[in-house]
């Protein structure tokens, strides 16, 4: 299993904006055959920073998530609302063990 952890900042003034984005991006990539999991996340402690949890069964399923249309409208309209640019990790998950742990 592949892992991505996106974080980001977003400014205040665009903050429902982004939830209502990022919903959107999350349902379409929940669609995908090749993805698993796919969390919005919000800091408890600052409203403006936000992470996303997103699990693909290898990088094939990854870099077709990233040619999808629903992620190219998302990072489109997202972009302009950071507040610095994201950042993410590339991970590989050691347990759960295979696709029935999520």
């Amino acid at each position: 299993m592949l892992v991505m952890c996106i974080d980001i900042r977003v400014k205040p003034e665009f903050r429902e904006q982004f939830i209502k984005a990022s919903r959107e991006n999350h349902l379409g990539t929940r669609s995908e055959p090749g993805n698993l999991r796919f969390d919005v996340l919000q800091t408890a402690d600052d409203a403006d920073r936000f992470m996303l949890y997103e699990v693909y069964r290898d990088q094939a399923a990854l870099e077709a998530h990233q040619k999808q249309p629903h992620y190219f409208k998302w990072k489109a309209a997202v972009e302009p609302m950071m507040a610095v640019p994201r950042t993410r990790q590339k991970l590989d998950s050691l347990f759960p063990e295979g696709e029935k742990g999520w």
